[in-house]
């Protein structure tokens, strides 16, 4: 294997034996058999759209397959044998895209055998530190994103062929010998795909949910069983909160899950308890003290202890050996019966201490927006200096209390804007509020990304000045592929000199680096001293 494709990457240049994330290497192996395969559905649907024979399920059936390799989703070698062999019927009943098609466009393994061979092939393509790889890298993993937040927008309904064409161009442009100054527009192009998907995602959210409203969170545990519900998928929630609210059994929201709390229409069920947990990394810890059954409706999973492995349930892209799966029927509906009859005997969950206080979420562009004016006045009169975007993901690594720290050290009349895990590391700090605006503003998930740069074009708008202009500062923590695509976003909506860490990515090579550096003003982060003297100028 070789997979350099997220931030905890062994040595900080590919996991090769087996994946930090607990993937083992015949997984990886299928998953790149299974994205080689939609590299050559991509190719032969491209042709056959220019003569009406196109498979117009294929965008969707490819984005099914690039989520499901996104770091932590699924780890169940045979879903992904099952989506691989479902990848080679759409390929073959599509024409041929020519008489000297790419080999992703003919080729059938016999047997595992034959599987295992492609895949050490693709790796040793892959372990190849040059601009063309490390291109091919940015855009393939600027395209799983892609894949991840167009998943949850199709789930609510909302759908753009758009988004579906573009997975399908880049993913046919990784199979032919193009230009650099090509293959990067297709990367910066894929930022701008990202922007419009971000946006269908949004509208999916707020027309099914209503726009997000400013709300504490309680952190606690209650005296019932419970259902712990982590991931992204707010679709799951709302149709396992539906099901259980006559059951005696609360629901409470982890990591990703705790925006959810600030959407209308989920603020009419009594059994959404709160918030429960932390960020995904702590989950052993957390789902083990837990008690009752654990939903995880897509990343991240840590491979769970044996104390809790019974416990867990996956569903959508989700996936692990030997845990249940709770499949949706062919009109999208899920039977949750399951799992709340096993909740129903457990105890209930044990109180982790910590936090402890309110979280405050729902800090979306309309509820920010509607206090705009307040904001506004409160940068004129000096109360607020200094935005600084801290977004992003969160992760293991000790190195990563560097985000903590900085929370911790800005000046007082600096406000955080965040999205994502990455809050985990500051949103339970006592940071007080400028004027009653609370000096964290959560807007919600990784996606929610989105939210602040409606914020920030708002702002830039009312001062009459670009948006690199505003007092707005990015110090930003990756860690897997939604963060690579948030990133192209930015890029591509022209923001510059974000600081980016706690590494830098292992596929961009030092040439790529340097046109992001040249063009974009990317810096890595350093110390908080330094980083603050950098980002909070006095």
């Amino acid at each position: 294997m070789f997979c350099y494709q997220c931030e905890e990457t062994a040595r900080g240049t590919g996991c090769t034996v087996k994946g930090v994330c607990g993937k083992e290497s015949a997984t990886a192996g299928l998953m790149d058999v299974a994205i080689y395969l939609c590299k050559g559905i991509a190719e032969r649907n491209i042709a056959a759209a220019k003569k009406g024979l196109e498979n117009k399920d294929a965008g969707r059936f490819i984005a099914e397959v690039l989520f499901s390799t996104l770091t932590n989703v699924n780890f169940d070698d045979q879903r992904f044998r099952a989506l691989i062999a479902q990848a080679i019927a759409i390929r073959d009943a599509l024409p041929a895209a020519g008489t000297h098609e790419p080999e992703a466009c003919t080729w059938t393994p016999k047997n595992d055998a034959e599987i295992a061979a492609k895949a050490e092939k693709i790796a040793q393509q892959a372990n190849a530190n040059d601009d063309v790889h490390s291109l091919r890298a940015l855009l393939l993993f600027g395209l799983k994103g892609v894949a991840a937040y167009y998943h949850h927008a199709v789930v609510l309904g909302y759908t753009d062929e758009k988004i579906t064409a573009f997975m399908q161009k880049g993913l046919a442009s990784t199979l032919h010998d193009l230009p650099a100054s090509e293959m990067t527009a297709l990367v910066l192009e894929c930022g701008g795909i990202g922007v419009e998907t971000l946006a269908l995602l949004d509208t999916a959210n707020t027309k099914t949910y209503g726009s997000p409203q400013i709300t504490p969170v309680k952190t606690g545990a209650g005296k019932r069983p419970g259902i712990l519900v982590t991931g992204h998928d707010l679709k799951d929630l709302e149709m396992l909160l539906e099901q259980a609210k006559d059951s005696g059994v609360d629901i409470y929201t982890h990591g990703e899950m705790l925006p959810a709390n600030a959407y209308p229409a989920f603020k009419k069920y009594a059994n959404l308890a709160g918030n429960y947990g932390s960020s995904w990394w702590h989950q052993k810890e957390e789902f083990e003290k837990f008690n009752g059954p654990v939903l995880v409706t897509t990343n991240c999973i840590v491979p769970p202890k044996d104390s809790y492995q019974g416990r867990l349930y996956t569903t959508g892209p989700a996936g692990y050996p030997g845990v249940t799966h709770i499949p949706a029927a062919a009109d999208g509906s899920k039977d949750f019966s399951g799992i709340i009859r096993y909740a129903q005997t457990c105890p209930p969950p044990q109180d982790l201490g910590s936090p402890g206080r309110d979280l405050i979420t729902g800090c979306g562009h309309d509820a920010v927006l509607a206090i705009a004016g307040t904001v506004i006045e409160a940068v004129k009169k000096g109360d607020i200096k200094r935005f600084v975007v801290m977004a992003g993901c969160d992760g293991r690594q000790a190195e990563r209390e560097y985000y903590t720290k900085f929370a911790e050290a800005l000046p007082k009349n600096t406000v955080i804007l965040t999205a994502g895990c990455a809050k985990y590391r500051y949103n339970g700090l006592d940071l007080g509020t400028i004027g009653g605006i609370p000096r964290v503003i959560d807007a919600g998930q990784c996606n929610d990304c989105y939210s602040l740069v409606v914020i920030a074009q708002a702002l830039a708008k009312a001062f009459n000045v670009g948006i690199n202009e505003l007092p707005v500062s990015y110090n930003i923590a990756w860690y897997e592929q939604k963060a690579a695509l948030v990133l192209l976003a930015l890029l591509n909506l022209g923001v510059k000199n974000i600081t980016l860490g706690p590494k830098l990515p292992a596929f961009v090579s030092p040439g790529v680096l340097k046109v992001l550096v040249d063009n974009f003003g990317i810096a890595k982060n350093s110390t908080v001293e330094a980083d603050l003297a950098r980002l909070v100028p006095a």
